[in-house]
């Protein structure tokens, strides 16, 4: 839901290639690894600590990260061991090896939400989805048929990318600050996309280690689910990117979990604002009549949505319609089959 223009600079138009590094600035490198998924890559950062090395998230657990980042350390990174690894957020794509790198002796540096949620989702391994998880695609308005055939195959369960995380973390949070790379960060927290998120902010530069709460190009997923499903992450947003604005200048070169490192942060940052004031403004103006999350769709994302993006933008449309709801701009009532509908005020 997005595509960001204007005052957006990338001074680095070519990613590192598996197992290979681009060097960002003197100790920070960028390397990458693959997602088996539309958006096919995170990327990851190393912070030359001297002895060692800090590195800033992780991607998935599979037998082809992990030979990524065993050349990487033969190579770019020198030989010299990971000492610590700081985790942004939550999800697999970012704390999928913290794990594989703690049993080596790695520190895991993370925010106390991150850690238990990692911990938690770790350990709910599934062979069919919830009853609960279904109940709730139900309320969203899934598709029948793509909810029947949900309910017959096994779910993506978080362990299936996610190496086993040994007990014990540091904790950061907001207002602290870290030494890595040469350099003091502070800590600044934000939610929405994913609880008690990290970014770290050089006092020393102009780096940003900013995750996925601060992207170019594309927006973060707000998604609503049944762990929590009357949950509100867009304010959560929202209010985050107002509070990070101000932190921003132009020369900052942000260095995100997806796509290309850029400059231009506090544009960035209104366009961040401003996409999701629009997204609400036109499904406001699509609930003039009653529609299911899943009926909402076109409004949201201006696109068609295929069956690989179909489960994000159906948490995003539900995040998007609860939104309008705790604001009062909605009314919801419940379907006989059990999803809701909302309707603008």
């Amino acid at each position: 839901m997005d595509g960001a223009r204007g005052p957006i600079r990338y001074p680095f138009d070519s990613p590192p290639a598996p197992g290979e590094a681009v060097e960002l600035a003197e100790g920070v490198l960028w390397l990458r690894q693959p997602l088996p998924m539309k958006l096919d890559h995170v990327n990851v950062y190393a912070l030359d600590d001297g002895d060692g090395w800090t590195l800033v998230d992780t991607g998935f657990s599979t037998r082809k990260s992990r030979a990524i980042w065993e050349t990487a350390l033969a190579g770019p990174l020198k030989g010299k061991p990971v000492r610590r690894v700081i985790v942004t957020h939550h999800h697999p794509d970012h704390v999928g090896l913290a794990g594989w790198f703690q049993q080596q002796g790695a520190e895991l540096v993370t925010t106390r939400t991150a850690w238990l949620f990692a911990r938690m989702l770790q350990l709910d391994v599934q062979d069919r989805p919830a009853p609960e998880t279904v109940d709730y695609w139900r309320s969203c308005g899934m598709a029948p048929a793509i909810l029947d055939q949900r309910m017959n195959e096994r779910p993506f369960n978080f362990a299936d990318m996610v190496w086993p995380m040994p007990l014990g973390f540091t904790r950061i949070r907001q207002g602290d600050t870290i030494r890595a790379g040469g350099r003091d960060w502070d800590v600044h927290v934000g939610n929405g996309h994913a609880p008690e998120h990290a970014t770290l902010w050089s006092r020393d530069c102009t780096l940003v280690l900013a995750g996925d709460q601060i992207l170019p190009s594309i927006s973060s997923n707000l998604g609503v689910y049944a762990t929590e499903p009357q949950a509100d992450p867009v304010a959560d947003w929202l209010e985050s990117c107002e509070r990070l604005s101000g932190l921003g200048r132009e020369d900052h070169l942000v260095l995100g979990g997806h796509k290309l490192p850029f400059t231009g942060l506090p544009s960035r940052m209104r366009q961040l604002v401003d996409n999701h004031h629009g997204a609400l403004d036109r499904l406001a103006a699509h609930l003039a009549q009653p529609h299911t999350a899943a009926e909402c769709f076109a409004p949201l994302f201006k696109r068609s949505i295929g069956d690989a993006e179909y489960g994000l933008a159906l948490v995003e449309a539900m995040a998007h319609c609860l939104h309008l709801w705790h604001e009062g701009r909605a009314t919801r009532t419940r379907r006989e089959d059990g999803a809701w509908l909302w309707q603008a005020t």
